[in-house]
């Protein structure tokens, strides 16, 4: 029909015209409460923001001569942060001659991965970075 007679048709059921598609030939309208359709829209929007999760990345700092009860506290937190739902990053930090014997962080990083297995998976394998060397955990799924 012609776009007069769609707005007339608009009018008299006292809705809007609204162009679907502009460009199409000819061009797509259609009839209805524009007002209404923004509000349904927001609100489609809002409850898909409600159930999407929102992942944090923790970050838990070593070094590579850490004893061993000090080890499984940072573990317990870790595994705190891994039941919330949170990422972790574990990273071994490096001073010095500590430098040379780069080893040693992969042990403790090693030793952490055991400690904390049950809850977590390792995401990214341990990496030397600079002085630093990280590692990312992330919480299992099959909770």
């Amino acid at each position: 029909m012609t776009p007069r007679q769609a707005m007339e048709l608009a009018i008299e059921k006292r809705l809007d015209l609204v162009k679907i598609a502009p460009n199409a030939k000819p061009p797509v309208c259609k009839i209805m409460d524009y007002g209404k359709y923004k509000y349904e829209a927001t609100k489609r929007e809002k409850e898909s923001k409600k159930k999407q999760k929102v992942i944090n990345v923790k970050e838990i700092r070593l070094s590579p001569n850490i004893e061993s009860h000090d080890l499984s506290v940072k573990a317990n937190r870790t595994i705190d942060f891994l039941k919330n739902g949170d990422r972790v990053k574990v990273s071994v930090r490096f001073r010095g001659r500590e430098m040379g014997r780069t080893e040693l962080g992969r042990e403790v990083l090693d030793d952490f991965i055991e400690l904390t297995s049950e809850y977590g998976a390792v995401d990214k394998k341990p990496k030397l970075e600079g002085r630093n060397m990280t590692m990312f955990l992330s919480p299992k799924s099959n909770k």
